[in-house]
């Protein structure tokens, strides 16, 4: 139940079970401001590594829960952590190591459509009560010069994201359709994930 204070003035003030993003995203942020959310940013330190026999989907909502369980030992409050993957022709893309890395991730996504798949988990540290989802949405590239990449490659802003592109920065010009949610492809399926916000906060 939530507690109404009542401050000096006439309007209570609601007061409201801690909210903490388990992620330094600042497209994360950004989403979840934009809605009118506020909450806390306490990053998640796990070990991000895929598991060869789980699907795209699992993996990313493996290390959204492990994400969100690590905050958890740390703090008391609602728990938002996601993670985002994208995958190709069924195989699995996180991260790129460093800019070769980053570059091969790009001519293979070039002139070809792939999922992006943002798996979130919301964790209530005092019911434990737990709501997971995973939301994937279909991007098709344009075909991309080797000139076009490394020029976007000089932008130092691919390597920390999943398939070493940025959909809302400079990425957004390689992309010619997306079907789905684009907030997804930012970083975090917003409708979704405020249906879910609403059964805890």
């Amino acid at each position: 139940g939530q507690t109404t204070l009542m401050n000096s003035g006439t309007v209570p003030l609601l007061y409201m079970k801690r909210f903490i993003l388990a992620s330094k995203s600042p497209r994360r942020k950004e989403l979840l401001e934009k809605e009118g959310y506020h909450f806390d940013i306490l990053e998640s330190h796990i070990d991000e590594q895929f598991q060869s026999n789980l699907s795209p989907a699992q993996n990313a909502l493996n290390i959204a829960r492990q994400k969100a369980l690590d905050v958890a030992k740390k703090t008391e409050g609602v728990i938002l952590a996601a993670d985002t993957v994208v995958s190709i022709k069924s195989q699995l893309i996180g991260k790129p190591k460093d800019h070769t890395h980053a570059k091969e991730m790009l001519q293979m996504l070039s002139g070809q459509t792939h999922t992006v798949i943002t798996a979130f988990v919301i964790y209530d540290t005092v019911s434990q009560k737990e709501i997971s989802d995973t939301v994937a949405t279909k991007v098709t590239m344009k075909k991309l010069t080797e000139k076009q990449i490394d020029d976007y490659l000089k932008l130092e802003e691919s390597l920390d994201k999943a398939g070493a592109y940025a959909v809302q920065e400079k990425g957004d010009r390689f992309i010619a359709k997306i079907e789905g949610s684009y907030t997804n492809v930012v970083g975090l399926p917003i409708k979704e994930v405020k249906a879910a916000l609403k059964k805890v906060l």
